[in-house]
């Protein structure tokens, strides 16, 4: 698989309804401000690099995380918790860019969820073979401020589904570039991203970013 496949024509912003209180925003961020985002990540991950972390369970997660910002979320067999510390390199998580705010509150707003001043931005980098099991966000404090979920590189399926972990989610797929925002009624809806395909994009090679922007505290 080429990066041709990737690099077709610019494609037209559009705005989707997934369901009440979650939107996704196709084509959101164009392909500067994703070489932006990228250069950002980059920039993030020298201070605080890429580690896969240990579920409360015992288990190894197959996505590479990392954090900015004021608080990081991590997990460890003590539990799913925020601090602002970085456990691997102890000292505080880098600051999150201003890109990264300013994109972020630009698609909180035509989610319908503005204001947002995001306090923790999670870096996720999937490679070919890593997912992310359905899960709610619940480690925060403010159930009242959405997540804005950014998709950087290959293409991915995200899957929503509901309240319950037993409700069949929808399945989308991402292009690099699109955002996901929600929060109202479907702020504590099921999430994930299914098993990531092989390939290679121009702009991350051969892998997909994932930032997901929270409110913390």
């Amino acid at each position: 698989m080429t990066g041709d496949l990737f690099a077709a024509l610019p494609r037209e912003p559009d705005i989707e309804s997934i369901t009440e209180g979650a939107t996704l925003l196709r084509a959101f961020v164009s392909d500067e401000e994703a070489a932006a985002l990228v250069a950002a990540i980059d920039t993030v991950l020298a201070h605080s690099p890429l580690r896969n972390m240990q579920t409360p369970g015992g288990f190894r997660m197959s996505v590479a995380m990392s954090n900015c910002g004021q608080f990081g979320w991590v997990t460890d067999r003590r539990g799913y918790r925020y601090q602002t510390l970085d456990p691997l390199t102890g000292q505080h998580w880098p600051d999150m860019p201003a890109a990264f705010v300013a994109l972020a509150q630009r698609a909180a707003a035509a989610g319908g969820f503005a204001p947002f001043l995001p306090d923790a931005c999670l870096v996720n980098r999937y490679d070919p073979g890593a997912r992310m099991s359905l899960h709610q966000d619940r480690n925060e404090e403010d159930m009242q401020q959405p997540i804005v979920s950014v998709s950087l590189g290959l293409p991915a399926t995200f899957l929503f589904g509901g309240m319950e972990r037993s409700d069949k989610p929808q399945r989308m797929r991402l292009e690099s570039g699109d955002v996901v925002v929600w929060g109202g009624p479907a702020r504590l809806a099921f999430h994930g991203v299914d098993v990531l395909r092989d390939g290679e994009h121009p702009l991350t090679g051969r892998c997909r970013y994932n930032l997901t922007f929270r409110r913390a505290r």
